[in-house]
């Protein structure tokens, strides 16, 4: 059932279609006493030469009406009353039928889609500024799946480029392997803002750098064997952290330096189709209403740009990919485009498949975090402290894991805490903001799921006549707000906007809070009792599964 749809083509067989399906407007009032559904008709006027009221009564004329509740016209509008025991039975026992399986669309079915997400970088703290890039690129991972795509979740490490340099040059003049074997990331990070503060007295320090990472790249054994201890003492590291965030695994870790070997067929076919340019001894792509495209510097050494265009090609023959989502921050939003643009000056059209999903920075008293001054606050700390803070929020502490149950109301208000916001905006971390547990929190959601799972503890859900049942303001309130979660899954899919899920289960909580507060379950005979507690197990399912979309878990008892 798909109410939208069918007013779209009322209307359109009201008018004898002489407008378009695109000129069919249906949008939601913000007061449900106006209609469920409004259709304003002053776009018609031009085409039909007539007013919005005019064409508003005669497509009312000439509409089934048995089809709705009722239909009104009101300056202009026609407003749409569904009827509320037909759209009522059928959400209800979808729901219950389907379980999990509710709300999943088929928009993506036979396709695949990769996720470049997260891609901390090696030898520096998992920071609060990668959660943003971990929690989004999650939930459009799971947003994506429930939209029927295959999808294959990437960790494109930052293991590659001349920080590495810095942080070996930094290792052979002040590192101590025993201290780095024992805490890894704590110290390679106490190196790596040593080496800038020695750089701003000794500025030909950052010549050294730049030396050891061309010895990097040109497979130089000891730097080769620094990096790689490096690299896998990090990626222990972060897996505490993804394990803290409910993340097992991604399909693939192929960070910057897989593609070290896949770089010449790219440089090789920009230069057959002439494509390449000699600037100031560098190699550059020029490109229109942007600045070029650096490939090599003049001394050889290689760039993101040409990794990532080997990335592209590499993502494009393994996975042959429908689409690909870059969740990467706004400040990388002209090398994404330029990285398109040179895509398609090669002729390879897959590039128009490529998305950039970007988000805003995580700021600190209005500033960026910077990793080289020490300006940084690490993730896991923040999730455990997250974590240690729900215990005191755990009422059944005698009948629940409280480890497991503190895990995921900590984790899941601070994942919550970053997905409620729209993606591009910037967000300023504070920590006792992040933790709080009242109002628009993750929490609040959890715990009215654990409420209903209370409520359903000790009843039997049994069959109801539909007929016999009273349908409520607030009962209403809720089927509609049920009925629209598959909107809401797609609307989420097309604008890779996890925040419009994030929303979505809030309200849902709100009105099943108010349904709770009015509306006593034990209250009106056996249908109308099993009537409120299968609307009620409807919520949990949709509120589990919405959750279970962002990444949050939800608890039966806290």
């Amino acid at each position: 059932m798909n109410l939208r749809e069918e007013i779209i083509n009322d209307i359109l067989k009201s008018l004898n279609n002489e407008v378009s399906k695109e000129d069919v407007v249906v949008e939601s009032p913000k007061e449900r006493s106006f209609g469920d559904y409004a259709v304003p008709c002053f776009v018609f006027a031009k085409k039909l030469r007539k007013s919005p009221i005019a064409i508003a009564e005669d497509i009312k004329n000439n509409l089934d009406e048995s089809k709705y509740e009722k239909v009104e016209v009101v300056s202009g509008y026609l407003n749409f009353f569904v009827k509320k025991e037909d759209l009522t039975k059928y959400v209800i026992n979808k729901i219950n039928e389907e379980k999990e399986n509710y709300g999943k669309s088929n928009i993506g079915e036979n396709k695949t889609a990769v996720i470049d997400y997260s891609a901390p970088n090696i030898a520096k703290p998992f920071g609060v500024g990668h959660l943003r890039s971990t929690a989004i690129g999650q939930a459009i991972k799971n947003i994506l799946e429930k939209n029927s795509y295959n999808t294959v979740g990437i960790n494109h490490l930052g293991d590659w480029g001349t920080q590495f340099g810095k942080m070996i040059c930094a290792y052979k003049k002040w590192g101590n392997e025993e201290a780095i074997r024992k805490e890894p990331i704590k110290e390679l990070l106490a190196l790596y803002i040593k080496f800038h503060e020695e750089a701003e007295k000794e500025p030909s320090l950052e010549d050294e750098g730049r030396a050891y990472f061309k010895a990097l790249e040109n497979g130089d054994e000891e730097a080769l064997m620094l990096w790689k201890w490096f690299r896998d003492e990090s990626l222990k590291e972060f897996q505490k952290t993804y394990d803290l965030l409910g993340i097992s695994k991604f399909d693939s870790y192929n960070g910057e330096a897989f593609y070290l070997d896949k770089m010449d067929g790219v440089i090789e076919e920009l230069k057959e189709k002439n494509l390449l340019k000699k600037d100031q001894g560098a190699y550059v792509v020029d490109l229109e209403d942007m600045p070029p495209a650096l490939i090599m510097k003049k001394d050889g050494a290689t760039l993101y740009m040409t990794r990532d265009l080997a990335a592209a090609f590499y993502r494009k023959k393994t996975y042959n990919f429908d689409e690909a989502v870059y969740v990467i921050g706004n400040e990388q939003s002209l090398h994404l485009k330029q990285l398109k643009a040179v895509i398609n000056k090669m002729g390879h059209d897959f590039a128009n498949n490529m998305h950039h999903v970007n988000f805003g920075m995580v700021l600190q008293d209005g500033k960026k975090m910077s990793t080289r001054k020490g300006k940084t606050v690490k993730l896991h700390d923040v999730l455990v402290e997250a974590k240690d803070m729900a215990k005191t929020y755990i009422k059944n502490a005698d009948s629940v894991d409280v480890e497991e149950v503190s895990r995921q109301v900590g984790i899941g208000a601070v994942i919550y805490n970053d997905l409620k916001n729209y993606r591009t905006n910037d967000i300023e971390f504070k920590l006792e903001d992040v933790l709080r547990f009242e109002g628009e929190t993750g929490p609040y959601i959890q715990y009215t799921y654990a409420r209903i799972m209370s409520l359903l503890k000790n009843n039997e859900l049994k069959d109801i006549d539909f007929e016999k049942v009273e349908i409520n303001s607030y009962i209403w309130n809720l089927v509609f707000k049920l009925y629209e979660f598959n909107d809401i899954i797609v609307k989420a899919k097309l604008g890779y906007d996890p925040s419009l899920l994030a929303k979505y289960v809030m309200d849902l909580a709100q009105e099943f809070n108010k349904f709770y507060g009015n509306c006593k379950i034990n209250d009106g005979d056996d249908n109308e009792k099993a009537f409120k507690l299968k609307v009620s197990n409807s919520v949990a399912i949709v509120l589990k599964e919405g959750l279970r979309l962002l990444n949050i878990d939800a608890p039966e008892k806290m």
